[in-house]
């Protein structure tokens, strides 16, 4: 069973997910990935040296083609459990941001097949225990 806490902070070198929230014009902005029929809040690991706050931006970029957007750090969340990208089900601490995208590429050259804006939650999603968590959380903090 998987378990999601959230916290106010911890130490910066724990932090190896940056999870992006994202609107634009009141809608959600979701990813489909190529190889999933599900949709996903945009978000990814953390590379050697990255800062957490640039995981975050070059994430977003990457995934749903946003050009110009303003992202801010809501809270620290974390997973204990096994998932797709953690096979040893130790806790695992990722920073959780939100976003407001003003202006999208033209083109995505990611692994994501499409963008989807949205006026209500997906029914279907790839992490179905984890991200409807963080949106709760963002909800709440907004």
């Amino acid at each position: 069973m998987l378990k999601v806490k959230f916290y106010d902070t911890v130490n910066d070198e724990l932090l190896r997910f940056a999870v992006v929230i994202s609107q634009s014009n009141g809608k959600w902005v979701f990813c489909k990935h190529k190889e999933r029929d599900t949709y996903e809040v945009p978000g990814g690991h953390r590379e050697a040296g990255e800062n957490i706050l640039e995981t975050a931006k070059r994430e977003l970029q990457e995934e749903t083609g946003a050009v110009r957007f303003e992202i801010k750090p809501i809270c620290v969340y974390s997973v204990t459990g096994k998932t797709r990208v953690n096979d040893t089900g130790e806790e695992t601490f990722g920073l959780l941001c939100f976003a407001e995208i003003t202006e999208f590429a033209k083109e995505l050259h990611s692994e994501m097949e499409k963008v989807v804006l949205m006026d209500e939650l997906p029914e279907n999603w790839t992490y179905p225990l984890i991200q409807p968590k963080l949106i709760e959380k963002y909800l709440q903090e907004k």
